[in-house]
Formats: structure tokens, sequence, C-alpha cells
């Protein structure tokens, strides 16, 4: 787990960001999971738009913490194109092979990290909320990673993860 704390064994990059220029909130309540993931953009010296900075929130195990840690610092610095090649393999890379029950953690952070990411690559447009939601019509940009899920589950049906491959 020290690829994914700093010297004082805390996890990087969990909590909101409030300048974030993209938004994207996956999860389950069916198994508890739920993850949402803020990106902030910055112009590279090259004039590319590339990813500056990523923070996250989850309801998840140890697992899902630390791979969420670990992407939002191997995502720094690429392009948002870039970013949503990589697939939960490569974003759980520098914890080692997860065990086969632990690799849905993997997926749940590549889909929060696509559905923040889409939007942006596809229209190069500015901020954006994305929430991948089973509900009809997505449950909107709640101010809490609880409140994303309240609507749905409330309404009678349930959120699902979403996995973009």
């Amino acid at each position: 787990m020290s690829e994914t704390t700093n010297g004082d064994g805390e996890v990087e990059n969990l909590g909101e960001m409030a300048d974030a220029d993209a938004i994207g909130t996956v999860g389950s309540p069916d198994c508890g999971d739920m993850l949402r993931m803020w990106v902030k953009f910055k112009e590279d010296a090259q004039g590319r738009k590339v990813i500056d900075r990523a923070t996250f929130q989850t309801f998840g195990c140890q697992t899902a913490i630390a791979v969420a840690s670990a992407a939002t610092r191997l995502i720094a610095g690429r392009t948002p194109e870039e970013a949503l090649r990589m697939s939960g393999e490569e974003l759980s890379a520098p914890l080692g092979p997860l065990p086969p029950m632990k690799i849905h953690c993997a997926q749940l952070v590549e889909g929060a990290l696509k559905s923040a990411l889409e939007s942006v690559a596809s229209e190069g447009a500015g901020p954006s909320v994305t929430v991948g939601s089973g509900a009809s019509g997505g449950v909107g940009a709640a101010s809490t990673l609880k409140d994303s899920f309240l609507p749905a589950v409330q309404g009678g049906s349930k959120p699902k993860i979403i996995f973009n491959k």
C-alpha cells in the first residue's frame, strides 16, 4: 500500500475538488461500492489539454481506495484521450496483481474516470458532470457521493456500475 500513500501513510488525492472541470460517478448499491472522481485540466508546454489533478471519494473497500489513489497519480499529465484508453488493470498496476474478487475495484475506478472524461475528450467542452446510473435519465449531479444514488434508490430503481471497455 506504500504506492498509494504519502510519506505519512495518508491516501493521496482523497476528497472533493471544488473547481473540477469534470466529475464522474459510478456505483452499485447492491454491493455498496460507489466512487466519484473529480478532474482538473491545464494546458501543457505543447498547448495540449492535460489532466493537472484528480481526486476521488468512495464508499468501497481498501482496494477501491488504493486503486483510486494510484489512478489519480497515473493520469496526471495525460490528455483525456490517453487517460480514457487506460484499463482498470493499468490503473491498478502500481499495486501489483489484484485477487480475482477485487478486480471489480479497478473496474469501478475505470468507470468513474471514463464517466468524467468521455464528454470532455469527445467535445473538448468546458465543465461536465456525468453520473452513471441505471435510473432513467440518470440521477443528476448531487452534492455528495451518497446523494448521487438516493433519488434512484428511493424511486425504486437501482444505479448500476458502468463498465466502459
